[in-house]
Parts: structure tokens; sequence; C-alpha cells
């Protein structure tokens, strides 16, 4: 028997002892971790080349030890209850332990016939998702992804073929003008990356203006579209954003989808935060149009409190998937029949992980009424923020109904202290983090999301208490400084 060999038969018990108490202890001392620490890039190389010099062996259950601390002292907590910041949510233990499956079996999901069940798994969460959109399921597709921007990705590559059927052969030098792409400010970035990647370079992109609530203006885009094709350009895709990252604004989707049918316009709806929206009775009407779309984007790893990555997309048209995708190479097996698809053809991966089965294992663990409650929950508790913000001089600066606020304080707005002066205090102490954003392209406020589901009431207060806490510190340094 080799070395290792014998090291996998004698480590397993002490390895799997070690692993599970790493793994509880973090869930049970999350809370009264800090959310951020003070380290620099200096410390953080020291350390690791002094502990780590890969001469020798390290047995792996004091490695898993190891790495382990390392990563609980020197990272950003975002699976924090008070952390407030992007859509980094706390996790549930429903996807820990399916990463940890995942990674024990190795499923390789390229083709369905590797990995037969493990697909199938994918497909039925993909099914039931793609009901509460508001797609058939037998006539739609459906996979999972990395995350948002490769299903953003895959919406700009489905549209461009069912569009301009030869792109796939000639690209862009085959057509006869500058493609377009429509959107606003807020949209996500990670189109600014596709336009590159496509090849359509960062020209097709036309940002239109958003109104005082951040949101597209339709009468904008049509005079837009008219104008581009006046000038012989060829709008081919309207993006609509269900929840920005900025400030958690809903496009008007049902009118989008209006102009994009009129038009002959690919309508995709980027919900990769606010397809969470879909599961709760209560907020489901908010992306109203969504089911309109020729595709969507939606993130499990954000709203739906899954580990990173788990991203989802949905298409109404299989055919234009199939040809940005499809390939055929005699290294690859065959087709296993006329009732499956293998992923590598409808994806932008090849190789791929089972990244569905946290997402599976979650809503088999919660069902749709747990998962109701839980984005409910945190709805509540941005609300109770909003309230608690107003009652303590505070400005709100977005309206949505979803829980991410945006708010600046008079203090601000006047010029007497800054966002960042205020972020340096509350990172320096460590309680909670929030960002600030850019609104409009001109404002910078202060951001704070309800991300995690493990987030209460009197996380809320911590918040404000920091809030408070650093607001008087920088107006006392102020006062001081022009004495």
């Amino acid at each position: 028997m080799t070395d290792t060999a014998d090291r996998e038969k004698q480590t397993p018990p002490e390895l799997w002892r070690t692993l599970f108490s790493e793994i509880a202890r973090f869930l049970s001392e999350i809370r009264d971790l800090p959310v951020s620490r003070n380290v620099t890039e200096e410390e953080l190389r020291a350390e690791l080349s002094h502990t780590f010099t890969f001469e020798k062996p390290t047995p792996l259950d004091s490695l898993t030890t190891e790495v382990c601390r390392l990563l609980r002292d020197g990272i950003l907590h975002v699976t924090h209850p008070r952390y407030f910041g992007l859509f980094n949510p706390s996790v549930r233990p429903a996807g820990i332990v399916a990463d940890a499956i995942v990674a024990l079996f190795n499923p390789q999901l390229a083709v369905w016939s590797h990995a037969p069940i493990a697909n199938e798994i994918e497909q039925l969460t993909l099914r039931r998702f793609a009901e509460l959109i508001g797609y058939d399921p037998t006539l739609s597709l459906a996979n999972f992804t990395s995350g948002g921007a490769e299903a953003n990705l895959s919406a700009v590559l489905a549209a461009l073929l069912h569009t301009f059927p030869d792109y796939g052969e000639s690209g862009v030098r085959g057509l006869s003008s500058q493609p377009v792409i429509y959107l606003t400010g807020e949209s996500h970035h990670s189109f600014v990356k596709i336009a590159r990647m496509t090849g359509l370079g960062t020209r097709s992109l036309r940002e239109i203006h958003t109104n005082t609530d951040y949101a597209l203006r339709v009468d904008v885009l049509e005079r837009q579209i008219e104008r581009d094709r006046q000038n012989g350009l060829l709008p081919f895709m309207v993006i609509g954003t269900a929840g920005t990252t900025g400030a958690g604004v809903v496009d008007p989707l049902p009118k989008i989808a209006e102009v994009a049918r009129r038009r002959s316009l690919w309508f995709h709806v980027d919900a990769a935060w606010g397809g969470g929206a879909l599961l709760s009775p209560v907020l489901r009407s908010t992306l109203r149009g969504i089911e309109e779309a020729d595709s969507v984007t939606w993130d499990a790893h954000k709203w739906l409190s899954v580990p990173m990555g788990a991203g989802m997309f949905f298409c109404r048209h299989p055919e234009a998937v199939k040809r940005a995708f499809t390939i055929s190479t005699s290294y690859m097996p065959g087709e296993s029949g006329d009732e499956t698809v293998d992923p590598y053809k409808v994806t932008a991966q090849w190789s791929r992980r089972m990244i569905g089965l946290k997402v599976f294992m979650a809503l088999a663990e919660l069902g749709m009424e747990g998962y109701a409650k839980m984005i409910e929950g945190q709805t509540d508790l941005g609300n109770q923020l909003r309230q608690r913000l107003e009652q303590r001089g505070w400005i709100i600066k977005n309206r949505t109904p979803l829980p991410v606020v945006c708010f600046t304080h008079p203090f601000i707005e006047r010029g007497t202290i800054t966002t960042e002066q205020l972020l340096t205090t509350i990172y320096g102490r460590g309680k909670i983090w929030i960002s600030d954003v850019v609104l409009g392209g001109t404002e910078r406020v202060l951001r704070a999301c309800i991300t995690s589901y493990r987030s209460a009431e009197s996380d809320i207060d911590r918040l404000m208490e920091e809030l408070e806490h650093a607001l008087t510190t920088q107006t006392n340094r102020e006062r001081e400084e022009s004495t």
C-alpha cells in the first residue's frame, strides 16, 4: 500500500470529527464574532509563508483546524447576522451538507449519462422555479450556472443567435451593422464584461435614463430604439432588472415587455437577487411581467441562502440556447435519448460540478412555505429599518418593497461629513458592516441590505447604535477641527 493510501486509511475518523467540530463551532459562534477585522496584506502574507512552506506534509486534521482558524480570523464574515452588505447571505445547513456530498461523490454533469440522477435532481428543482416565473417547464430550458454573470452571458448569446442565426459562425463581422442592447446605469455591470467577451464591444450598450426612483424610463427606451434604427443600427435586446444591486429597484417589467414585443426585441429580466420575491405570496406581484421575459437570471446564492455559486438561467426559447452552445465531438459520450439534454451542449460550462444539489436540499428541507416565511421575515426587518432611520432623522433615498435600504443624513447632504468617514468609523469597530453606493450616477448614499435569515430585531438595534455612534464621532471630530 502506498503512503498516500495508508494515510487515507488512517485519518478519516479523526478528520471527520475535526471537520464536524469546526462546522458546529463556527455556526454556534458566528453571532459573537466580529463582522470584520482590520488585517493587512503584509500580516497575512507573513503568517501564511511562515506557516506553510510545503516542504513537508501536514496531517489533514490539524491542517483543517488551521485553515478554519485562518478563515475565522481573516475574512469579512458575510454570513454574519449583522452583515448588511452585498447579496451574500448566511447559508443554511442543508447547503453546507449538500456541498460536502457533492465533493464526496464528485459527479460530472457535462453529460447526462455520467450522472443521471444528479442531472434529474437539478432539472426537478429548476422546473419548480420555472413555474414560479410563469414558464411552462416542458416548453422552456433551464440550467444551473456559476452565477448571475454566466446566466446573463447565456441570455445575450441566446438572444444573438435567435436574432442573427449566422452569428455563431460569422460573428460580429458578419452583421450589417452594430447590434444594440438597452439597459440602465443601475443594471448589473456584468453586461459590460459580456459586451467585451462576446465581441459586441461596450458601444453596443445603450444606457437608458431612469426616473426619480431609479427605474428604467420606457418613453426614453422607445425613442432610443427608434433613433438607433433610423441610424442603421441593430437593436436586439432590452434588459429589465428585478431588484437592482444598488437600490433594489424593479424596472417596469410589463411595460418593457410590451415595447420588446412590439419592437421585436429579446426581453431579458435580471432577477439575480429579486427573483426570491417570487417565493412569497406577499411580494410576488412586485415582479409582475417577468413571465413575459424571453429569458431570466436568478441566483439561488443570493436570497435563497445557499453557498456560492448557484446561479440559474431560464429561457423560453430552447432552440436559441442550443444554437448558442451545441457542439459535437467524438471524445464526449453520445446522447442518452430523445428526452435528455447533455448540459455541456446548452451551457457556457463544460465540466461542471453538481451546483444544484444545495438548492434542491434547501428547497426540500424548507418547502415553499418555509422559504416564503424566510423571505418575508427579512423584508419585515427591512421595513423596520426604514422606520427606525426616519424616526432618527435619516433620509431614505430609495423606494422598493425589497429589503435593501439606501439612506443619507442631512449632515452628509450638507457636506459636513461623508459616507466614507462614517464607514471608516463603523469598520474600525467591526460590529456591523454596511456599504455606500452612488445612485443615479450622482448621489453617494449609505446602503444596508438584510441578507441573513439569522438577522433579528436586535441586529437592527445594533445597526442603529453603530450608525449613531459613527455620526456622533464624526460630528464631534469636525467641531474639534473647526475650533
